[in-house]
């Protein structure tokens, strides 16, 4: 598979339209660096919130949700002054200067409950941010139907990163400091900042990203614009549902598998095995599937069935969890969850961003992944906190979960349809696009 895989992407580099696949290429490895980097630090982080204990998690979620608030407006503010180059240097160079500056303290000080709770906050905002400016970037340099060919591979990328770093993070697990997880990060984090400046170079829309304010307006209320934007548009509402829901079913599963991991695996060597293998069968399925079946299937079936059947699945897989709480049937489920949100269902969402503005890929979009999702997972948070305060069983708030699977089910076929309409409108200029890649 590893042969097939490399000879894919030869193939990509020295197609006869090498202009686009060399983008193709270079999006993919530059994901790969993102999510290696994040995956080598994801069993880290959930360590640190076991160690806060599972019954404070709501409020590690709850300080994400805030963190998300602050940077939302001031993420806005730098859209607005800077151009989209830019933005993707300062915001990447950021996060790497932070994660030396974690090492610099789990080095000095060790893992405290401060430090912990701080980088179990600072990891969560990192994944969303790094994520949702990535598939902000992708939305711009591919069209809407280059990115129903190529989204799907390009998740691969991310995948066979999301697979090796929970590999890396393995390995590095035995080791007595965490230094060596905190570095390897850095390293993956400084290449993907090369391929950044790499897909700029290449890409036909160099001019577009070169454009100092993306003709964005300057004023302080351009820093609150996505959000205005959201609430304008039913289309995008639509997706902010699809969000909510989405993170609503995957915090419950989140925090049922911190309880059942925290009664059942009682060494902390053993629950970042556990999580790293978790990551590893996700992220394998994953790739496999994102590589030779998302494009296929969203030919196939439409973006609309595509968007409504893990949800569908995930609330049939709920009914088993709801008679037969276990943390076995937690981590299968976890695995659908995650392994066909992987495949399919963040391919098929960052697609629908391809009809939009700039202005709303880049900052309605950021506040979609961000505040509201981690608003979703706040408030879900201390919804089953307090279910299970209250004397509930974990099977019972899997029962309670069911509706809401089924109607982020529906949500996401009526997006589905949207996009298509939206699809069938865009202007002229994606051809021009198209023969000035092919030139």
């Amino acid at each position: 598979m590893k042969h097939t895989i490399v000879n894919r992407f030869l193939e990509l580099w020295h197609h006869p339209k090498r202009g686009e696949y060399k983008l193709v290429v270079l999006s993919c490895s530059f994901f790969f660096c993102l999510l290696c980097a994040y995956f080598i630090l994801r069993p880290l982080r959930d360590e640190m919130g076991i160690e806060n204990g599972a019954v404070n998690m709501q409020w590690l979620f709850t300080g994400t949700f805030l963190a998300m608030v602050c940077l939302v407006p001031i993420f806005g503010f730098l859209v607005s002054k800077n151009s989209i180059k830019n933005l993707m240097i300062y915001v990447y160079t950021f996060f790497l200067a932070n994660l030396l500056v974690f090492y610099y303290f789990f080095e000095t000080h060790g893992p405290s409950r401060i430090l912990a709770i701080i980088f179990f906050i600072w990891l969560s905002v990192f994944n969303l941010f790094i994520v949702s400016l990535f598939w902000s970037f992708m939305a711009d340099v591919f069209h809407s139907l280059a990115a129903k060919k190529f989204f799907g591979i390009i998740a691969a990328g991310g995948s066979l990163g999301a697979l090796t770093g929970p590999a890396i993070a393995r390995g590095l697990s035995g080791w007595a400091s965490f230094a060596p997880l905190l570095l390897a990060g850095c390293f993956f984090l400084g290449v993907g900042l090369c391929c950044v400046l790499w897909i700029l170079k290449l890409s036909p829309r160099k001019n577009h990203f070169k454009q100092e304010k993306q003709n964005f307006k300057g004023s302080a209320s351009a820093i609150f614009e996505g959000v205005q934007q959201i609430t304008k548009s039913s289309y995008l509402m639509g997706i902010v549902g699809f969000i909510l829901l989405y993170t609503s079913i995957s915090t419950i599963l989140y925090f049922e598998q911190a309880h059942l991991v925290e009664q059942t695996l009682l060494e902390s060597t053993e629950r970042i095995r556990y999580f790293s293998n978790i990551d590893l069968t996700v992220n394998g399925i994953a790739i496999f599937g994102q590589f030779f079946l998302t494009a296929r299937i969203i030919k196939r079936i439409g973006l609309s069935f595509v968007l409504a059947s893990i949800p569908f699945v995930m609330g049939l897989g709920l009914v088993f969890l709801g008679f037969h709480p276990a943390l076995g049937i937690v981590a299968v489920l976890m695995v659908l969850h995650r392994a066909g949100n992987f495949t399919l269902l963040r391919p098929g969402r960052e697609i629908l961003f391809t009809v939009t503005s700039t202005s709303e890929k880049y900052k309605s979009k950021n506040c979609i992944d961000t505040a509201v999702y981690r608003g979703g997972d706040a408030l879900v948070g201390w919804a089953f906190s307090g279910l299970v305060a209250l004397g509930w069983g974990l099977g019972a708030i899997a029962f309670l979960a069911i509706p809401l699977a089924f109607l982020w089910s529906f949500l996401g076929f009526k997006l589905g349809n949207q996009h298509l309409e939206k699809e069938n409108i865009v202007p002229l200029k994606q051809i021009h696009y198209e023969n000035k890649i092919q030139s």
